[in-house]
């Protein structure tokens, strides 16, 4: 059993390091008069490091260090470490209309300053071009060696001031959007398209690119002898995490990035803390847990609130996002209990699987929670 616990001990630093990079969100403008408007939002460090969605941690990628370089530099200087990349950056893309490309050009390049830096600093984009108004549809590529992407097209029609939206487009693998028809008007998603997309968008915010949510829920479960105490536990965070993700991504509740995500860290680490000094569930826990998922809701209203969430479908939306985040927690339960379940009633469980992994999830929590406070 000891050398289980010492492979685990192994990728220790890999979850020190834990660090994601963003799909991009790209949305395209296109006028009647044909011209095309089109803002990406992206990681320029990311873009120039060659760090994509292949990496579930930054870390891992060979160019880590000189990521997190560009992460603290000033955004007059990262413009310019930009410049040389430019071209070959937009040559790499394509738009077209009706089977063929479209010139583009970039027209502006917003970085925000710094900032907090233990997030990903998100650059806009825009870039300008004209198509003809005869055209019927447009495609959109982005490869995939930029990263994971998600793209929707606006027709706009300036003289009656009337503009509508298209459905997102998620697209994980090199290949060019689905059409969008610029014929006719924009129609609804059929709703079951609505729940499937979004579910999906919330489990993705659990496995694989939500780490700290899934320590957290393992920090839950290593307490948790009895499939009651592992209920009220979840059921609590569920609860929590509910009421600030809805009130988060109405816009009702907010807090800055450099509070929420060092709080997140710390109620990792607590939690797996307590774990080491109690063995019975106690309502005061109950009451913790609930506190700490108010927390984490408010992580996943951010992540939400940047795809953006569809004005016709909001809370269809709102509530399959959730489910998605239900199911990738009861995933995480599910692969806890296949690889340790069976010994929560021995006797030496407590000793040899609860408190050594409570134990490393403790020291993860804190040195993330230190890692991301803002040191001045």
């Amino acid at each position: 059993m000891r050398y289980w616990f010492i492979c685990l001990f192994g990728l220790f630093p890999g979850f020190l390091q834990a660090d994601v990079v963003k799909p991009a969100l790209i949305e395209i403008s296109v006028s009647t008069t044909g011209e095309v408007s089109i803002e990406i939002r992206a990681s320029i460090e990311a873009l120039l490091t060659g760090i994509n969605g292949q990496y579930q941690n930054t870390q891992d990628a060979p160019s880590a260090e000189a990521y997190d370089a560009l992460r603290v530099l000033p955004a007059n200087q990262l413009q310019k470490q930009f410049v040389s990349f430019a071209n070959p950056w937009i040559n790499q893309m394509a738009l077209s209309g009706d089977g063929q490309k479209v010139p583009l050009t970039i027209t502006q390049v917003d970085i925000p300053e710094p900032g907090y830096t233990k997030v990903p600093r998100i650059s806009v984009l825009t870039l300008s071009g004209t198509i003809p108004r005869s055209i019927e549809n447009l495609r959109w590529y982005y490869p995939t060696v930029f990263g994971d992407h998600a793209v929707r097209v606006r027709q706009i029609n300036p003289e009656t001031e009337q503009w509508h939206w298209s459905d997102w487009q998620w697209i994980k693998t090199d290949r060019p959007s689905e059409a969008f028809s610029l014929t006719e008007v924009f129609t609804q998603k059929p709703l079951g398209a609505v729940i499937i997309n979004y579910i999906g968008i919330g489990f993705d915010h659990i496995i694989p690119l939500g780490l700290d949510h899934v320590l957290f829920i393992l920090g839950i479960y290593l307490l948790s002898t009895t499939w009651s105490s592992l209920l009220w536990q979840v059921t609590m965070f569920t609860l929590a995490h509910t009421i600030t993700l809805g009130l988060g991504a109405v816009g009702w509740v907010q807090l800055p990035a450099n509070i929420v995500e060092p709080l997140i860290a710390l109620s990792i680490a607590y939690i797996a803390i307590e774990n080491l000094f109690i063995r019975h569930l106690r309502s005061s826990r109950l009451a913790l847990v609930f506190v700490f998922g108010l927390l984490h809701g408010l992580g996943f209203a951010d992540m939400l609130n940047e795809f953006g969430m569809p004005n016709d479908a909001f809370l269809t939306a709102l509530i399959s996002f959730n489910m998605g985040v239900e199911l990738g927690q009861l995933t995480v339960i599910g692969i806890a209990f296949s690889l340790i379940g069976w010994w929560r009633r021995k006797s030496w469980y407590p000793t040899y699987i609860a408190m050594p992994l409570s134990l490393l999830i403790a020291l993860v929590g804190l040195y993330w929670f230190i890692e991301r406070l803002e040191w001045v």
